[in-house]
């Protein structure tokens, strides 16, 4: 019985899979739809620019680059997706990854400790400032009922105004750069060029595979167990599902909340490390900035998934790599952006799009299983 119901669970998240991947592909579809209407009117030839950013996008170093550049949204995108998971909308991901690395990296330039443990703690007070943050939109959700949605976005005009005042009057003032103290070589990633030649791959020269692609690796294995594995990810799932339903259990829907965004922010926190601690080394007003707005398109894409998501980040990394190809080209590099804001869009109307069809779907096949045979029942006694 046992191996009888395995091998229908299995058949059934396997006949899901399509349903799953129709509305990404959807959104995939209306951009590229898109983008070949705007190249077209913008006098280049839309073949020739995909085949220009498909063979300069697929060269080793651009490769390389695209991964390095995937792991912020990664980071971005996956604590976009544990919200999503409780029904709740992190849009607050922009302030909080960036208000982390400004203190992670205060406090990095201030510290003198070992390698492996600098990077800790500057991952630690990442974690830490992030999750605060997400925390004043969650208690504004739970003590007074404000929209997170609302509350999040607003925190990221605050965010950025906080920041703005620390560099200027604390953390970098009497800076002629602007930012933060250089980080010490113990607080900065390893690459893993190293590891890789261990395995026998050779990455080509001026080309370096970041480490904090190994630590998105561990990170989203760890999310998914989190989210599938433990009784919080059930508690997560169906307190969105039916707040009502989980306080009856005993599962407060009040304190997943306050959870529920303390993880995400904690998750969020890190965004800003692979770039700080692998590329910058110091906090400036010219830090990278928009990552938290792509990672909400980046989850959605990737179905809230950590694997979706991983796929969703590369498929970023590598629009923006093959968009250094379109200046020499004489294509507008902006088109790469406009196709990112169509996929945001499409995502979403592409995912309507499909839980209107499952809905009608089930709606059918409640009917088709309710309705009376049309076959009049046999009369006792009576010869047909």
């Amino acid at each position: 019985m046992n191996a009888t119901n395995a091998t229908n669970t299995a058949a059934a998240r396997f006949r899901g899979v399509p349903r799953a991947l129709a509305a990404p592909a959807l959104a995939l579809l209306m951009a590229l739809v898109v983008a070949t209407a705007l190249l077209a009117v913008a006098g280049a030839s839309p073949g020739r620019t995909y085949l220009t950013m498909l063979e300069f996008g697929a060269r080793p170093d651009s490769v390389v680059s695209a991964v390095n550049r995937s792991v912020v949204y990664f980071l971005a995108g996956l604590a976009v997706a544990v919200t999503f998971r409780m029904n709740l909308f992190n849009i607050g991901v922009e302030g909080q990854y960036r208000l982390a690395a400004l203190l992670a990296a205060a406090v990095g330039a201030s510290l003198d400790l070992p390698a492996p443990l600098h990077v800790a703690v500057m991952c630690a007070v990442a974690v830490l400032a992030g999750a605060a943050w997400a925390a004043l939109a969650a208690l504004l959700k739970v003590w007074r009922g404000v929209s997170e949605v609302l509350s999040t976005l607003l925190l990221n005009y605050v965010a950025t105004a906080v920041v703005a005042y620390l560099l200027a009057e604390v953390f970098a003032a009497g800076s002629t750069t602007g930012s933060t103290a250089e980080l010490p070589a113990s607080a900065r990633l390893p690459e893993l060029n190293g590891l890789l030649a261990l395995v026998g791959v050779t990455l080509p020269g001026g080309a370096s595979l970041g480490g904090a692609v190994l630590g998105a690796v561990v990170l989203g294995v760890a999310v998914h167990l989190l989210l599938t594995r433990t009784l919080f990810g059930h508690d997560l799932r169906m307190s969105g599902l039916n707040a009502a339903a989980t306080r009856v259990h005993g599962v407060d829907p009040r304190r997943m909340t306050i959870v529920t965004m303390l993880v995400s922010g904690g998750i969020a926190g890190l965004a800003g490390l692979p770039h700080l601690l692998g590329t910058a080394y110091h906090f400036g007003l010219d830090f990278p900035a928009g990552a938290g707005f792509t990672g909400i398109a980046v989850a959605l894409l990737g179905r809230n998934t950590p694997l979706g998501i991983a796929l969703a980040a590369l498929l970023f990394g590598f629009l923006e790599r093959s968009a250094l190809i379109l200046d020499i080209e004489g294509v507008p590099k902006e088109i790469v952006t406009i196709m990112q804001g169509v996929i945001v869009i499409s995502v979403v109307v592409a995912h309507e799009v499909v839980r209107r069809a499952e809905r009608r779907r089930a709606a059918r096949l409640v009917r088709e299983r309710t309705e009376p045979d049309a076959t009049p029942a046999p009369v006792p006694g009576r010869v047909p």
